[in-house]
């Protein structure tokens, strides 16, 4: 196997489409939480991935709902930037991002001329940033490869950085049955729209659920849009 075809057997659901889908016939073993897959944000191949997989569904979805507002935008596990770099020509947006890879955010500078010092490396239950730093957050196929401890921690830290609105857009399973931890290439929760929400009700104020255009064989893509009320 050449390391082209790996890095495809390791993307994460959310990127299957970029990659021509990766079949049902792949083993699906259901488990109990217990970590995360980290290795992959560390291949330059993958990077290579994080460059196109976005297009025609998520990218098209986060202009939409960044289109018209103002002020401070972090993009948590942003990558290579790529996200940042559509954004750019919203020109009252000032744009951040962090990821737990130096790799991808060095990336991100070299390929999307980012400013370095706008790009911060931290675990995204860890955000090293104050108070209502930020007037909108968004996380695009991040937040279902956390431990159910790791969801509500990263919610948190959403929720305390940033002062008015998040957008998260994740899988849910397409049963809308809460199928659990599973492990295709990476592992994952794919679970019901009812189980996410009462993750992101454990922290927001208000939480509303938007479909995404992005699919595969056994997930469904959604928005979770959530609110601070009383920042």
């Amino acid at each position: 196997m050449n390391v082209k075809r790996i890095v495809k057997s390791l993307c994460p659901p959310i990127l299957i489409s970029a990659l021509h889908r990766i079949k049902k016939s792949q083993i699906i073993r259901k488990g109990t939480t217990s970590s995360q897959d980290l290795d992959m944000y560390w291949d330059p191949d993958f990077a290579e991935v994080l460059e196109t997989w976005g297009e025609g569904n998520a990218w098209n979805e986060i202009q939409l709902l960044m289109t018209g507002r103002k002020g401070k935008v972090l993009d948590i596990a942003c990558g290579t930037g790529k996200t940042i770099g559509i954004l750019l020509k919203f020109k009252e947006l000032e744009l951040f991002g962090c990821d737990i890879s130096e790799m991808l955010l060095a990336k991100a500078s070299e390929k999307h001329n980012i400013p370095i010092e706008k790009l911060r490396t931290c675990d995204a239950t860890q955000l090293p940033y104050t108070d209502n730093e930020f007037d909108y957050a968004f996380s695009i196929g991040s937040i279902e490869h956390f431990t159910e401890e790791g969801i509500i921690k990263f919610l948190s830290e959403c929720y305390r950085t940033v002062g008015h609105m998040s957008f998260h857009q994740h899988p849910v399973s397409r049963s809308n049955e809460n199928e659990g931890w599973l492990t295709t290439t990476q592992s994952y929760h794919n679970n019901s729209v009812a189980w996410w929400k009462e993750k992101y009700d454990q922290v927001y104020d208000s939480v509303y659920v938007l479909d995404s255009v992005w699919e595969d064989e056994i997930s469904l893509g959604k928005w979770f849009v959530c609110e601070k009320i009383n920042p």
